[in-house]
């Protein structure tokens, strides 16, 4: 006995891939910075001659990782990122290489909340964050209105005190 379940189809929004570019651009910097910095004192202080060798492998494999991670990737995630709520489950569906399809049942749905960076600020987005017992699950890039309906939705089919409104009447 199976029980029929749609595939999701609502998506997410697609500013999301500029905005995994730039963290994903930041991150490598950082990465890339601290790996020159190693290899200049390396070469400046005469470290141990295994060290620079090590030093170049690292920096090309971060240009490669670096080159995925910001060109390719972000629209990969944004294509295959789907989610679908109703009554009885959240369905959450990513990944093109590695597929991860998540059902999370409406009541083992603990709480609902939102929230947003910088970057997701600037676009007017917000991440959607599930919790239950042993986990917690996130949607990205959902829309201002659509996000706080969505955790609207989330917490009167799973009967959650929404704290985010109640957060927001105080303010």
């Amino acid at each position: 006995m199976y029980l029929h379940i749609t595939e999701p189809s609502q998506k997410i929004s697609s500013k999301i891939i500029g905005i995994w570019r730039v963290t994903n651009t930041i991150g490598h910097t950082i990465v890339l910075a601290i790996l020159g910095a190693l290899l200049y004192f390396s070469q400046t202080f005469q470290w141990v001659g295994w060290i620079d060798p090590l030093l170049y492998i690292l920096i090309g494999l971060m240009i490669i990782s670096a080159v995925f991670s910001i060109f390719i990737e972000p629209a990969f995630l944004q294509k295959s990122w789907r989610y679908e709520i109703d009554e009885e489950f959240v369905q959450l569906k990513h990944g093109r290489f590695n597929q991860y399809h998540t059902l999370i049942p409406m009541e083992k749905v603990e709480y609902v909340t939102t929230d947003q960076g910088p970057f997701l600020r600037k676009h007017d987005l917000y991440n959607v964050k599930i919790g239950t017992t042993t986990s917690s699950h996130t949607i990205p890039a959902i829309h201002k209105d659509e996000a706080i309906a969505l955790r609207s939705q989330i917490a009167v089919f799973a009967k959650v005190k929404d704290t985010d409104a109640e957060r927001e009447e105080k303010e």
